[in-house]
């Protein structure tokens, strides 16, 4: 499965460094613009940061402010882990209902230039909320479960 993840976020990769080149090439080598250019390589970096911060990046990979976490003892940063845990995981879960509404009701909407609807654009959005909602419970049952022991 993380290899498929990777595949995707590999393939978005190239496709934008594709796109970019064309870009450069029309508008420096032939001195003619492509605003199709543009509007996708827009919409393919959106997917590939919101897909690598859903299912490339592990947790401990992300940017994290620790000065002070780290200075407490091991007890309170088990603490501030579940807390941590419930507070984002809950509140990426709680964010799921009303990003589907709206992004659904995006679906009607296309974007400029490609006239792709701005669901498929959004679309991402939605991954990185369920899969950082996901992640948050399955480590906070860790976390409880490694407390109990």
């Amino acid at each position: 499965m993380k290899s498929i993840a990777h595949g995707v976020a590999v393939g978005l990769f190239v496709a934008l460094f594709t796109v970019f080149i064309i870009q450069i090439g029309a508008r420096f080598i032939l001195d003619r613009p492509l605003p199709w250019t543009d509007e996708l390589v827009m919409v393919l970096y959106l997917w590939i940061v919101l897909w690598g911060a859903s299912f490339v990046l592990k947790e401990e990979e992300h940017v994290r402010f620790d000065l002070l976490y780290n200075l407490c003892s091991p007890g309170v940063q088990r603490g501030l882990r579940i807390a941590a845990h419930l507070l984002i995981g809950g509140l990426m879960g709680w964010a799921i209902p009303g990003s589907w509404d709206y992004i659904h009701f995006m679906a009607r909407e296309n974007t400029p230039v490609m006239d792709l609807p701005w669901m498929w654009v959004d679309a991402p959005f939605l991954f990185l909320l369920c899969a950082v909602a996901f992640k948050s419970l399955r480590a906070l049952w860790n976390e409880i479960g490694s407390a109990l022991r």
